[in-house]
Order: structure tokens, then C-alpha cells, then sequence
């Protein structure tokens, strides 16, 4: 499990454990647009690409920090002017390593992702979801976009059995 309280709190800057690219496996992605309903097609697309790799065990745990991250990548990482209907700005990526299991967000800023302290209302709605990624997930981070790329990626890395 990862991290607990407080500690969290300080987002992680960095990016993916070092993994071998070419250990690769399996990987998938998807382009989301840019609307809440983005967040159940990306849940689908978890759970048919976790069925093809036989790892339907894990759609629970993998499909709850998926749809963290992609709620976070469009309340928080979309400009405001952002058209809703324009091109699909929020990407999802799946990696499957012989051990791990990786899902990436990608989105267009580059503010990193802050966990907010929500001790004092945990029923507050805005804030959780870092807390959930962190508790549900082995580790995650996050990494600025290189090159002429513009944004960030956020990651979740699940350890397999």
C-alpha cells in the first residue's frame, strides 16, 4: 500500500519507476473528451483492456483510481475555456508489465496534482481523490510532459501477484 496521512500530501515529482520499456507486455490507450461522461468510458475501456490481459481480478482497485484520475485531469487540469466538445485532451494509458499493472493520465497542464488536507471534512467531494489513489494503488506520481508537449502525466502503479 502506499503512503499514509500526511506525507502524501507532498505530490510526488517524478516519473515512472524505472521499467523497462521494452518489458512491455501489454499496453492500450484512449483519447477522452472533455465531459464527466469521459469518466465511465474510460471505466469501460479499464475493464475490456483488464479482460483481455486476464486480469479481470484487478478492474476494482485499477478502475476506481482510474476514474480519480481522470476526474482530477478534467476538473482540475482543463482550462476553463476549454471548448467541452473540442478534441479529446485527456488521454489514458494502460501498461501491463510481467509484475505491474501502470494506468497514466495525460492531460494539457502543467500544474502539478495537489492533495488537499480533507481531515477536517472528509465529506467534502473535491480533494479525496489523490487519498484514494495513493491508498488503492502500490505508488504514484507524476511528471511534466517533455518536448513540445505541453502538460503533465499522472501515474498509478499496481503490483501483480
Amino acid at each position: 500500500m502506499g503512503t499514509n496521512g500526511s506525507t502524501m500530501l507532498e505530490p510526488l515529482r517524478q516519473g515512472l519507476p524505472p521499467l523497462d520499456p521494452s518489458a512491455v507486455s501489454s499496453a492500450a490507450s484512449c483519447s477522452l473528451p472533455a465531459r464527466y461522461e469521459a469518466v465511465g468510458s474510460a471505466r469501460q475501456f479499464t475493464r475490456k483492456t483488464l479482460c483481455q490481459w486476464e486480469l479481470e481480478e484487478r478492474f476494482d482497485d485499477t478502475a476506481l483510481v482510474v476514474s480519480e484520475l481522470v476526474t482530477n485531469a478534467l476538473r482540475h487540469a482543463l482550462p476553463s475555456d476549454t471548448p467541452r466538445d473540442h478534441g479529446p485532451p485527456v488521454r489514458l494509458h494502460l501498461m501491463r508489465w510481467t509484475s505491474r499493472l501502470v494506468c497514466a493520465v495525460r492531460d494539457p497542464s502543467d500544474d502539478s496534482p495537489v492533495a488537499r488536507e480533507t481531515d477536517d471534512d472528509f465529506s467534502a467531494e473535491s480533494g479525496r481523490g489523490l487519498f484514494l489513489v495513493d491508498s488503492f494503488s502500490d505508488s504514484w506520481g507524476w511528471h511534466p510532459l517533455a518536448g513540445a508537449l505541453r502538460g503533465k502525466v499522472v501515474w498509478a502503479l499496481f503490483q501483480l501477484a
